[in-house]
C-alpha cells in the first residue's frame, strides 16, 4: 500500500469514526474442551498522525490560595487555538527526565502542564508527600489549567508513580474541569502497599525514594538568573526540608514510633480511602511485579463502582512499566492514553466502551489475556496444605507430623525475585530474578507433585500458618513459586507478616468459598498482640495478587522464610525481640498450615 493510500485510509477512519474490530476470537479463561463462551472485547490499535510541533513556556508561576507559588512548564502545540490540557504534578523536578513532557500528546493537539509540587523543584513551600496542602494544590492547578487562554476548559491527568497517585487524590476532590485520568503504576494504600507491608519497614525502596525527591529539590531552579531572590529563597527552603519530613519519617519508622502504625495520617495520603469520591473515568496501568502490585487491582475494584474504569496489568516492575508493548494486541501506553483522552477531552467517539475491562499478563504463559472483570469470575478456592518432608498437597496433614524449625534472622531473601521487585527493577540482570533456589537454602520449602494439566491462579492468595517461636516476636515471609522440571524456582508473588500484628479484621477480609484469600490486619498500636515464647499462633498472611499458569509438568512451591531483605526490616524494637529466636512451622491435624489460591477452572 502506498504512503498516500495509508494516509487517506487513516484519515477516512478518523473522520467517519468507524471503529476497528473490537470483538472476535477471545475465549474466557473458564472454557473447557473447546466450548466457546461469550466473546469478550479485545484490543485494537488506535492512533492518529501528529499535527503540531511543540513550543514551551518555562517557569510559569502559579499562585495558590495561601500565596505559595508553584512553578510549571507548559508545552503547547505550535499553532494558535484552544486545546484540552493534560496536567502532571511531579516531586522529581519538572526539568529532570522524570518530569519530561509527553510530546506524543502535545503533537496531537494537547497542552501538557508539568508542575513541581509544593516544596519540590522550583516551587515554594514545604514538601510533605501527598499531604492535605498538596492535595488542595491539585484542585487549584486543575482550575488554573482550565482557565488559561490556550485551554478549551477540559483537563485530564496523566503520569506514573507519584504522578499517578496525586491524580487519584486530585480527582477525589472533584474539580469541575477534570474529565478523565490515566494513572500508571499508582499506589492505593500507603501503609499496606509500600511503607510497612506486613508491619515491617520498607528499606528497599522508601529511603532511596525520599533521597531522590530531596536531591531533586536541591537543584538550582532554572529561573535562578531571572529571579535570583525567589530562587535563593526556594533553594534554602528545600535545603532545610532535608532535615524535616524525610528524616523525621525514616527515624520514626525505624524506631517504632507513631508512624510505624497505620492511622489517619497515612489513610489521608492513601487513594484507596478516597477513591469512592472519584467521578471521572480512570484507566489504571499496573505491574505483576510492581511495588504497588497489591493496590492497583484494589483501586480498579473501587473505581468501577462509580465510573468507567479499566485495568491493565503487565509483567512489569516499577521501573519498566509499558515495556514490550505492543504485544498480543495491547497497544503502547501513549496510544491507549490518546484514545482515552480523545474520547473524554476532545469528544471523539473512540469507542472506549469497547476497551477490555481487564487485561492481565499471564506469568508462565507469556501472553496478555483479557478477562471479564477483576477478580476473575469463576475462580474457586483451592487449598494446599504444608506437609512433612517438604510436601505441598491438597490432603490435610496427619496428627503425628512434627514441625519444621527455622532460625530467625533479618537478612533472608537477598537473592530472590522480591529483591528485584522492591528495588524497582534495578537488579533485573541478576540470575536471582528468575531463580530463588539460593534464597531457598535458608527457607523451608513445600512443593507439590508435578501438575498433570495447567493450573491457573488469578488474584490474591491467603496463607494460614501455625507457628511458635522461642523469642518474643517472629517475622514470616511466604513466597509462592513456579518450579520448572529443571528445578528453577521462579517467584510469582510473596507476602510477609510480623506475628505481633496477627490480629485480623474479619469485616474487611476477603473470602472465597468461605476461605480467606486476602486477610486485613489493622496494623494499629491497639491491635498489637503479645507473642508468647513456645505458644502456637495462627498467622493469616496476605500474599499479593498474581496471575499465573503453573504449566503441566511444573510444580507449585511455598517457601517460608524468616525475613525479606533488603525489601523489609523490622523496626528496632521488634528486631530486638525476634533476635536469636527459632520459629517452628507447625503442620499437624490441630495446626493445618495452608495456602488458599484463587484457581480458575
Amino acid at each position: 500500500m502506498s504512503k498516500w493510500l495509508k494516509t487517506f485510509t487513516l484519515s477516512l477512519v478518523m473522520i467517519l469514526m468507524i471503529p476497528l474490530t473490537f470483538f472476535g476470537g477471545i475465549l474466557t479463561e473458564g472454557e473447557k474442551g473447546g466450548a466457546k463462551a461469550a466473546a469478550l472485547p479485545q484490543w485494537t490499535q488506535y492512533d492518529r498522525p501528529e499535527q503540531f510541533g511543540v513550543m514551551t513556556d518555562e517557569d510559569v508561576f502559579i499562585t495558590m490560595r495561601d500565596g505559595t507559588k508553584l512553578v510549571a512548564n507548559v508545552y503547547r502545540p505550535d499553532a494558535p487555538g484552544k486545546y484540552p490540557v493534560i496536567l502532571t504534578q511531579t516531586p522529581y523536578n519538572k526539568n529532570s527526565s522524570l518530569g519530561a513532557p509527553n510530546e506524543y500528546l502535545v503533537k496531537r493537539g494537547y497542552v501538557h502542564v508539568v508542575a513541581d509540587v509544593r516544596g519540590t523543584g522550583g516551587s515554594q513551600g514545604s514538601w510533605d508527600s501527598f499531604g492535605e496542602a498538596e492535595q488542595k494544590d491539585g484542585y487549584e492547578l486543575v482550575a488554573w489549567a482550565a482557565s488559561q487562554p490556550w485551554s478549551d476548559g477540559s483537563v485530564g491527568l496523566w503520569g506514573a508513580s507519584y504522578m499517578a497517585i496525586n491524580q487519584l487524590l486530585t480527582a477525589a476532590q472533584q474539580p469541575p474541569a477534570l474529565k478523565a485520568i490515566f494513572p500508571i503504576v499508582p499506589m492505593a494504600d500507603v501503609y499496606r502497599d509500600i511503607l510497612m507491608s506486613g508491619g515491617m519497614m520498607n528499606t528497599g525502596f522508601i529511603p532511596t525514594w525520599l533521597g531522590l525527591v530531596t536531591s531533586s529539590g536541591l537543584l538550582p531552579p532554572t529561573y535562578t538568573l531571572s529571579e535570583p531572590l525567589t530562587a535563593s529563597t526556594v533553594l534554602l527552603g528545600h535545603a532545610g526540608a532535608t532535615t524535616g519530613f524525610p528524616i523525621n519519617t525514616l527515624s520514626t519508622l525505624l524506631t517504632g514510633g507513631d508512624l510505624a502504625y497505620d492511622g489517619k495520617g497515612w489513610q489521608t495520603r492513601s487513594p484507596y480511602f478516597s477513591a469512592d469520591r472519584i467521578r471521572v473515568p480512570a484507566f489504571i496501568t499496573g505491574g505483576l511485579h510492581d511495588i504497588f502490585q497489591r493496590g492497583e487491582p484494589l483501586l480498579y475494584e473501587k473505581l468501577k463502582k462509580n465510573v468507567n474504569a479499566k485495568l491493565l496489568m503487565g509483567n512489569w516492575t516499577h521501573g519498566d512499566y509499558g515495556s514490550g508493548l505492543p504485544h498480543d494486541g495491547v497497544p503502547p501506553l501513549d496510544q491507549i492514553a490518546l484514545r482515552w483522552f480523545d474520547h473524554y477531552l476532545k469528544g471523539m467517539n473512540t469507542r472506549v466502551d469497547k476497551i477490555p475491562k481487564v487485561t492481565q499478563y499471564v506469568l508462565g504463559d507469556g501472553h496478555f489475556k483479557v478477562q471479564a472483570d477483576y477478580p476473575q469470575p469463576g475462580a474457586r478456592a483451592s487449598k494446599w496444605y504444608l506437609n512433612r518432608q517438604g510436601k505441598l498437597s491438597e490432603e490435610k496433614p496427619s496428627s503425628t507430623e512434627p514441625g519444621d524449625l527455622m532460625p530467625q534472622h533479618p537478612v533472608n531473601g537477598i537473592c530472590s525475585g522480591s529483591t528485584n521487585q522492591w528495588l524497582a527493577g534495578a537488579m533485573d540482570a541478576l540470575p536471582c530474578k528468575k531463580d530463588n533456589r539460593l534464597t531457598e537454602l535458608t527457607e523451608v520449602t513445600y512443593t507439590s507433585k508435578p501438575f498433570e494439566t495447567d493450573f491457573h491462579i488469578s488474584g490474591p492468595i491467603g496463607a494460614e500458618l501455625f507457628i511458635s517461636t522461642t523469642a518474643k516476636e517472629a517475622v514470616v515471609s511466604v513466597r509462592v513459586t513456579d518450579v520448572a522440571p529443571d528445578g528453577t524456582s521462579t517467584e510469582l508473588t510473596a507476602g510477609w507478616l510480623a506475628a505481633s500484628f496477627r490480629k485480623l479484621d474479619k469485616s474487611k477480609t476477603r473470602y472465597l468459598d468461605g476461605e480467606i484469600i486476602q486477610p486485613w490486619h489493622p496494623f494499629t498500636a491497639e491491635s498489637v498482640e503479645e507473642v508468647v515464647p513456645g505458644m502456637p499462633m495462627k498467622l493469616n498472611i496476605e500474599i499479593f495478587p498474581t496471575n499465573a499458569v503453573i504449566k503441566k509438568g511444573h510444580k507449585l512451591r511455598v517457601a517460608v522464610g524468616p525475613s525479606d531483605f533488603p525489601h523489609a526490616i523490622s523496626p528496632l524494637p521488634q528486631l530486638g525481640k525476634q533476635a536469636g529466636g527459632t520459629v517452628t512451622i507447625l503442620h499437624d491435624a490441630n495446626h493445618p498450615s495452608s495456602i488458599v489460591v484463587p484457581a480458575l477452572p
